[in-house]
């Protein structure tokens, strides 16, 4: 609705200060003349809204000028008091700042909404974690973190993939949680890479500034950088016949899987299905595991391989 996008255009230039119409019709998925006719609309309000042109022009709203919103859609209560991610809160040393704002904001709210807010709580609870807990360490998290408030270089002692720990002078962009693990995207020798946390075994900071560029965006980075990944994973291309159940066991029990084309299950409840594992031999140890619940349609070399595990359990036990 116009009356929403209106209200979203003076919160975003109340946060940013200036914004391009280009940066402000992506954000809100509209086009510029859609922008450029809520401006009006806004000026003739009597919202102070001021257009600046040049290289660095924009909309921005008039200096002093800020808008103060009382209300909260239900919906918006909805957003805001399940997006909760306490464990990482946690990690950044926000966990009791994040509570007491809650507690301010929910302080605020009418009391038909507050109810709603009790209301929400008490009956949804996102929980991120995994069952079994990474025990990744973040000991250097809260001095990436300053890094990257103090806008300055750091100097890491990072551990590779092959167990190799070399020096890396870096350009933090940002923080990254992954699920529960964290990531840094930073930029070394003109090229921007990302360093697990756990795996940085020293850090300090430098007197440098660090050089970030004015128009890097970390969400799109990442969105980039994580879709470029997965088309890049090894991909191992199994075509199974599974029994009833077997399904959510791969789904749940497997994390290097992708299921694709699940077939409709027969008389007797078995299924086809596509899994994608990544390596050949995990495929076939996943599928050995499975006993007799899971029959290898494709490829023919994978049936010899679980074969050739199955035999090679039997001669163990044989021997012993």
């Amino acid at each position: 609705m116009r009356a929403d996008r209106l209200l979203s255009i003076l919160m975003l230039l109340q946060l940013h200060s200036r914004l391009t119409a280009r940066t402000l019709a992506e954000r809100l998925e509209v086009s510029e003349r859609t922008i450029h006719r809520d401006m009006e609309a806004l000026s003739m309000a009597g919202i102070p809204v001021i257009a600046e042109r040049g290289q660095h022009g924009g909309w921005s709203l008039a200096e002093g000028y800020r808008i103060h919103l009382t209300g909260l859609k239900d919906s918006e209560i909805q957003a805001v008091f399940l997006a909760n991610p306490a464990q990482l809160l946690a990690d950044l040393g926000l966990n009791q700042a994040a509570q007491t704002a809650f507690l301010k904001l929910m302080a605020s709210l009418p009391t038909m909404q507050r109810n709603t807010a009790e209301f929400i709580q008490q009956r949804i609870y996102m929980d991120t974690g995994r069952w079994r807990q990474s025990g990744e360490s973040v000991a250097f998290l809260p001095m990436l973190q300053t890094a990257l408030w103090r806008e300055c270089q750091l100097l890491l002692t990072y551990q590779r993939s092959d167990g190799q720990a070399v020096d890396r002078q870096v350009d933090p962009f940002g923080l990254v949680a992954k699920g529960q693990t964290w990531y840094l995207v930073a930029q070394v020798d003109y090229e921007i890479r990302t360093y697990r946390v756990s795996r940085i075994l020293a850090a300090k900071w430098l007197d440098a500034p660090s050089q970030r560029p004015t128009d890097f965006d970390l969400a799109a980075y990442w969105e980039h950088s994580s879709a470029e990944f997965m088309a890049n994973l090894p991909r191992y291309i199994t075509q199974l016949r599974v029994a009833p159940g077997m399904i959510e066991h791969i789904r749940l029990m497997w994390r290097y899987t992708w299921l694709d084309d699940i077939g409709v299950p027969d008389a007797e409840g078995w299924q086809n299905v596509t899994v994608i594992f990544e390596f050949a031999e995990e495929a076939a140890r996943f599928i050995a595991g499975c006993g007799a619940q899971i029959t290898v349609i494709a490829p023919s070399e994978l049936r010899q391989k679980v074969i050739a595990q199955a035999q090679a359990v039997l001669n163990f036990y044989a021997s012993q």
